[in-house]
């Protein structure tokens, strides 16, 4: 029990509650050894500021000396030699302005040489413990936000000197004229700049919550704007509206936390700027009868308007705007940087459903393009079991396409239920259980490596190396010359494109892949390749199909002719469905296979397929 009085070693009790270590500590734990090992260039500049001390001294000293002892007392001659001298004193400014901005290049370089070394050196270090993971952070904090943090420092230093010498030698030319003034001035000064420096926490808290809330609304924005055909493809509109909605309420939320704390400083600015001059002048009666000199209180009033009042502002609004700007910015520097990992941890995933559960259901559905039409599906029902692998052929119309878009949940049925994994679709489940692949495939600029791992953004070289050998994407990456080539769109040819599509799709590996003639542009080698590829794979497979031998290689076939449905596997088909039989004469198998041996990129045979 006694152990428990003595303080720990880093300075708290036991049970004592640790300070929480905001940005402003951070920070000012670097800054303080980069301030003591310049003690010298900051007492040079203090001698240089001296000056402007004295300008400010002699400045309203003047002024009071020059009615009292001068134009009051009947001595013109003397008043304006007052004046002559508060005059001069002006004239130094010039070759102080000179040597303190000599010693501020002293002062603010080496702090912009420092953070480009710790960024340049972070990102080395980072590259070489995550190859291939080189972010964009270093860059920009190499180029722009170093130049933020030198212009905003040289900018603080300036102000805060000028505020320093400027009040006190207000401060000293109140006392010189009137103890009895600071009475007046002081409290308001005091009271103005507490309120002030209790903003700053909260402001800069506020002003990070805010600008954190625009790059997040910014960034979500960019990737609906480059995303909106996937985002159709998924069934993710509500989910997208909703995430947007979300966002940006949340910046709405800051921005209105942030103005509320700037009324609070501009009524600070106003205590500090506004009050010292009005109560002097309230107070004059009473310090007129007490002895003060009328050149006093004209005085006194020089030093508030002239001096203090435009210093207090200037610092104000400096610490107010690029002050807190340049905090930020530093604790960018000196956050610690992420850890390295080979292998991060997997995304949290739900629970699996019970053993046995389909991957889909369709029970009893029925769609309709509009009321008075008719029914594309009619009372379908369809179960699709883990693994399983279901190609969907059928005459052109006759509503494969609308099959996969029921079946994916980006049409919702007129009649019936669908359900994914036991239970009704949800939009916010899409992206967990299903990826559909239309014919034309959606590829954005970009390097290969973000286009393939746009489901995936965790993928590894190896997986992906694992998926081009799988699907037969190297000939693509060879011409390309690596992962991280850059992809423009209009130089693809639409294989290609299917190609890219068909690897993002094997990465992301979900329990539901729909190919809604996703194959259409490959030749038969290359198409049967990549079925195999994905029914090898634990997931379902649905593949609408536009060449019969789709349906070989499946499991089962599901053969539609407007509402009338038909499924079994190819045996079956073939002897019971006189359709799939037409199908099956219109192929030309032996015309086909020798064109996949020569590597031709056929196009479809004008079957209704």
């Amino acid at each position: 029990m006694a152990d428990s009085a003595h303080p720990r070693r880093d300075g708290r009790k036991h049970g004592a509650r640790p300070r929480r270590d905001t940005s402003l500590r951070r920070v000012g734990r670097e800054a303080r050894p980069f301030l003591r090992a310049r003690t010298g260039v900051i007492l040079r500049l203090a001698g240089w500021s001296l000056l402007e001390f004295a300008q400010t001294f002699l400045g309203g000293f003047g002024v009071a000396r020059a009615l009292d002892d001068g134009f009051l007392a009947g001595r013109p001659p003397t008043g304006l030699l007052w004046l002559a001298v508060a005059a001069v004193a002006v004239l130094p400014s010039v070759p102080a302005a000179r040597g303190v901005f000599g010693r501020l290049a002293d002062l603010v370089e080496p702090l912009r040489d420092g953070l480009v070394r710790r960024a340049v050196s972070r990102a080395l270090s980072g590259a070489l413990d995550r190859a291939g993971d080189v972010s964009t952070r270093s860059l920009s904090q190499v180029t722009h936000q170093s130049e933020i943090a030198r212009d905003g420092w040289a900018g603080l230093v300036l102000t805060l000197r000028s505020f320093v010498f400027t009040a006190a030698g207000a401060v000293a030319g109140l006392l010189a004229l009137s103890p009895a003034l600071l009475l007046i001035v002081l409290p308001p000064l005091v009271l103005g700049a507490a309120l002030f420096l209790g903003t700053l926490p909260p402001m800069a808290a506020r002003q990070r919550d805010y600008l954190a809330a625009d790059e997040a609304y910014a960034a979500h924005a960019g990737l609906l704007a480059a995303s909106v055909r996937d985002i159709a493809a998924a069934g993710a509109a509500e989910r997208s509206v909703a995430e947007s909605r979300a966002l940006a309420e949340a910046q709405l939320a800051a921005s209105r936390s942030l103005a509320r704390w700037s009324g609070v400083r501009v009524l600070a600015l106003a205590v500090c700027g506004r009050f010292p001059p009005l109560l002097l002048l309230l107070g004059a009666p009473w310090l007129l009868r007490n002895g003060l000199t009328p050149g006093a209180l004209v005085g006194a009033l020089t030093y508030l308007t002239q001096a203090l009042a435009p210093a207090v502002q200037a610092l104000m609004t400096m610490l107010g705007t690029a002050g807190g700007r340049l905090v930020v910015v530093l604790d960018r520097f000196t956050d610690a940087p992420p850890p390295p990992a080979d292998d991060p941890p997997p995304p949290a995933r739900e629970a699996a459903p019970p053993r046995g559960t389909p991957v889909a259901e369709l029970h009893e559905v029925s769609f309709a393009y509009g009321p008075g039409a008719r029914p594309v599906l009619d009372r379908l029902s369809l179960t699709i079991g883990a693994g399983e692998h279901l190609a969907v052929v059928g005459p052109s119309g006759s509503g494969k396409s609308t099959l996969a878009a029921v079946l994916a949940g980006t049409e919702r049925p007129t009649g019936g239920a669908v359900r994914w994994r036991g239970r009704p679709v949800r939009p916010a489940d899409a992206t967990s259980v299903r990826v559909l692949l239309p014919q034309h495939a959606y590829v954005f600029s970009g390097s290969l490596r973000d286009n393939l791992r746009y489901h995936r953004p965790d993928a590894r070289d190896r997986e992906i190396a694992a998926m081009a050998e799988a699907l037969g994407l190297d000939g693509l990456l060879s011409r390309l010359g690596s992962l991280d080539a850059a992809v423009e769109p209009d130089r693809l040819s639409q294989g290609e494109r299917q190609l890219i599509a068909l690897g993002r799709a094997y990465l992301a590996a979900p329990p539901l892949l729909i190919l809604d003639e996703a194959t259409s542009r490959l030749d038969p080698a290359a198409e049967t390749r990549a079925e195999l590829a994905f029914a090898a794979l634990p997931g379902a497979l649905v593949v609408v199909a536009h060449r019969l031998s789709s349906a070989r290689r499946a499991g089962r076939t599901l053969v539609m002719d407007g509402p009338r449905t038909q499924c079994g596997t190819h045996g079956e088909l073939l002897g019971s469905c006189t359709l799939y039989r037409d199908l099956a004469g219109l192929w030309e198998p032996a015309d086909e296979e020798r064109k996949g041996r020569r590597g031709i990129r056929s196009t479809p045979p004008p079957s209704p397929v």
